[in-house]
């Protein structure tokens, strides 16, 4: 059985696929059917800690009665990055046996404000429409509120991505922002000639997106403590704004002094530093990006990137229906021990970081097509 939810193409936004509910629940007389996942693929790449942490919330949650159960995952976007979460999340509902969407916001401009206000809007929704559980990917902060009034009616919210620290979200699930900007750091400074040199980050300086700033922060501690100056350029998503953000980089690579010895980009746009560096003539220069974005991959492919940091973002949208669930049926508190080995503090989740150098770019492919996980 599907189950069709009331968002539809409004604009309150677009939902984009159901989970079957199959599993769930039986009736009278009928003995429950335990949830039954299927492990991803065995790959070089297949992060087997994850692997195991949810085979063991599996095992507890299939010790006690099954719950009938109705969530929904809002989401930023549903393309792109995103793609691979919205995967996810409904194949972990189909296991889960709960009626669940996967809501992302009909794009507007990303300077606009529109699709966090509408993100806001989607929230108060499901609540309205019944979720007893949500997993949310915020924007910032602009989320506090809507994450509040839902948790005030009851429903526990579960963000990914990006967090909503200040709020009270149960969990956050995502990357370890400061240690995977430090890892991109020590990726890049095993290229480098000695200092003394400059090294561009296209990063993020506003503190009040908390993720990107500690991942730029991660990144430029270790190249500042290694002897390197460094120069942050702050990155702008729009497609618009592409072409003065290329520039601005390759500005700072003709301008800089000491003289630029290489560049780290820290976003799915990380491509970008690719096309500044080959602005600037200087296409030898080593780069290490962000995310598995097909530019990015291009440029690796023909060896002007070095490696890339992957967000594991399939396993963001896996793990938070299962946490939901979680806390529903035998709570947070116990639903937090499991994932302990796995929690920053007592409130991330956190998904680890695959680094892929170029000459592993087919090994990489092979592993997200296991898992139904490509953008």
């Amino acid at each position: 059985m599907v189950r069709i939810g009331r968002w539809g193409m409004t604009a309150l936004g677009l939902t984009l696929m159901t989970a079957a509910c199959g599993s769930g629940p039986s009736g009278a007389g009928e003995e429950a059917t335990p949830i039954r996942r299927i492990p991803s693929p065995h790959n070089e790449f297949t992060p087997v800690e994850l692997e195991a942490l949810l085979d063991a919330l599996v095992t507890e949650l299939n010790g006690h009665p099954a719950q009938p159960m109705q969530m929904a995952i809002v989401l930023k976007d549903a393309t792109g990055f995103w793609a691979p979460v919205v995967t996810a999340a409904n194949r972990a509902m189909g296991d889960l046996g709960v009626t669940g969407n996967v809501i992302g916001p009909v794009a507007q401009s990303v300077d606009s404000g529109e699709d966090e206000d509408l993100q806001n809007q989607q929230i108060g929704q499901a609540v309205a429409d019944g979720a007893e559980g949500l997993g949310v990917a915020p924007f910032n902060d602009i989320q506090t509120d809507a994450v509040n009034e839902a948790v005030a009616k009851g429903v526990p919210v579960v963000t990914l991505d990006t967090d909503v620290a200040s709020s009270s979200r149960a969990l956050f699930v995502g990357t370890h922002d400061d240690a995977a900007g430090a890892t991109a750091g020590n990726t890049l400074l095993a290229m480098l000639p000695p200092p003394p040199a400059t090294v561009i980050i296209h990063g993020n300086q506003h503190p009040i997106w908390s993720n990107g700033f500690a991942r730029t922060q991660g990144a430029r501690a270790v190249l500042v403590a290694a002897g390197y100056d460094v120069l942050v350029r702050q990155s702008i998503w729009s497609d618009d704004d592409e072409a003065a953000d290329v520039d601005w980089m390759k500005t700072l690579i003709e301008t800089a002094d000491p003289p630029v010895a290489g560049m780290i980009g820290l976003f799915n746009i990380s491509y970008r530093c690719a096309m500044a560096a080959e602005a600037a003539g200087k296409p030898e220069l080593p780069i290490v990006a962000f995310d598995f974005d097909p530019k990015t991959v291009d440029y690796m492919r023909q060896g002007r990137i070095k490696a890339t940091h992957v967000q594991r973002q399939y396993y963001e949208g896996y793990l938070v229906p299962y946490i939901l669930y979680g806390i529903k049926s035998i709570g947070l508190d116990a639903t937090r021990r499991i994932l302990a080995p796995h929690m920053v503090g007592d409130a991330h989740v956190d998904t680890g970081l695959d680094v892929v150098p170029a000459d592993k770019i087919d090994a990489y492919n092979d592993f997200l097509d296991s898992i139904d996980a490509n953008q």
